[in-house]
């Protein structure tokens, strides 16, 4: 039997027990979180480096480095989160989240700079969809899919939402005093949410005999986890790359960075509506082939950015659609732990599992910034992104495990 605190017993979709605040906020502190500490980046990046004299390289490497901070810092907030919960963690991360934005900011030099994006990465890991995924799927279970999938339409806004408010405000401000009004806006938003709406009761997790003789190492040295770690690193690598390599592949195409910002931003549109189709995916498909099927679509969408040059209306189309594929892929990976291994260790198995997508996604920047000159240029580099999706495409179909959960719910 799972020990649950009497207020948060969960009975049903509706049920009134559940902490009402948690869902609304958290959908307000990802876009916030995200829009800011994200995807500013990719929109401020060209202004940083003709601003200071930085290399692209270096800056994107800056902001590389953060990402794989967040992926180690991941796999210990995991297991800090399976014992103690979301609001100490998620608080403590939007505090340090306002503060590493202040010394990229303020940075007089690049060390300084990768300081602030260092100190970003263990923000990144406290505050993003991680941690969020963790607090819905313990309270909102056994409906946790409905609780992501609104959670993620609501992040899917923060491109939409911040990369045109982060061109608008860099249009009157420089480079550091946009990112200084950011800060604020983090700060004033996701500090107060977190501290106030996560503060119900933690609940135990749910035990089954299988998880609680074996515990989560069996799972972690299966091949079908170690196979599914691989095919999301290098899904990952792809889809995030494709996200920071867009504004530049369209700069080089001859388009402002106003219009550039709002096809990222419109991306993100396109995410929020994928998600509302993901339910309905996942109940007529099963595991593998959905991962499969998510995957290849989006070596599709990657490769129609590098063929189709224009008109304007037209890339936007392709963003949208790259979008849907991107936001279906968040909720792949939230769920991919239940739907295989259960709920009974998911902080500490989505942090691993989380741990090597997070690192490929930190080094796709930087990657995607060094290959696209010997390739000769984005088009190019989108190509090789597109081959690198269906080849991992291939691997799917055998990350899904032989038998049944250790759960005893069959996998869908």
């Amino acid at each position: 039997m799972t020990n649950l605190h009497p207020s948060e017993a969960v009975t049903g979709a509706g049920d009134r027990s559940r902490p009402r605040a948690v869902l609304p906020a958290l959908c307000v502190t990802q876009i916030t979180s995200w829009g800011i500490v994200y995807y500013a980046f990719p929109v401020l990046n060209p202004e940083i480096t003709q601003a200071t004299d930085w290399p692209a390289g270096a800056t994107t490497a800056a902001f590389s480095l953060g990402l794989v901070i967040s992926a180690l810092a991941g796999i210990r907030v995991g297991r800090m989160l399976d014992r103690r919960g979301p609001r100490t963690v998620m608080t403590a991360g939007s505090a340090l989240g306002a503060a590493s934005l202040l010394v990229v900011a303020t940075a007089p030099n690049l060390p300084m700079f990768f300081a602030g994006w260092a100190l970003a990465g263990v923000a990144m890991a406290a505050t993003f969809y991680q941690p969020a995924f963790a607090a819905l799927t313990r309270w909102w279970a056994p409906d946790h899919v409905r609780a992501l999938t609104i959670v993620t339409l609501a992040g899917g806004l923060a491109s939409t939402v911040f990369a045109p408010l982060t061109a608008l405000l860099a249009d009157h401000l420089s480079w550091r005093h946009t990112y200084l009004v950011l800060a604020g806006i983090l700060t004033a938003v996701t500090i107060p949410a977190h501290a106030l709406a996560l503060r119900a009761p933690w609940p135990d997790a749910p035990l089954s005999p299988a998880h609680a003789a074996a515990g989560a190492a069996p799972v972690v040295r299966s091949r079908p986890f170690l196979l599914l770690a691989a095919v999301f690193a290098l899904s990952s690598f792809a889809m995030y790359a494709v996200v920071v390599a867009l504004v530049p592949l369209l700069l080089e195409r001859g388009y402002t960075t106003s219009q550039a910002a709002w096809a990222l931003g419109l991306g993100g549109a396109g995410q929020t509506l994928g998600r509302t189709l993901y339910a309905t995916l996942a109940r007529r498909t099963a595991v593998a082939t959905r991962t499969t099927t998510l995957i290849a679509a989006g070596g599709i969408t990657t490769v129609a950015f590098a063929v189709v040059p224009g008109p304007y209306a037209l890339l936007v189309v392709v963003s949208l659609a790259a979008g849907m594929v991107r936001g279906n892929l968040t909720l792949l990976q939230a769920t991919a732990i239940t739907d295989r291994w259960g709920a009974t260790h998911y902080g500490r198995l989505s942090g691993l599992l989380a741990a090597p997508a997070t690192t490929a996604a930190a080094l796709a920047p930087f990657a995607g910034a060094v290959l696209a000159a010997p390739l000769g240029g984005y088009s190019r580099l989108f190509v090789l992104l597109a081959v690198t999706s269906m080849a991992t495409a291939v691997t799917a179909p055998w990350t899904a495990p032989a038998k049944d959960n250790p759960s005893g719910a069959p996998h869908r």
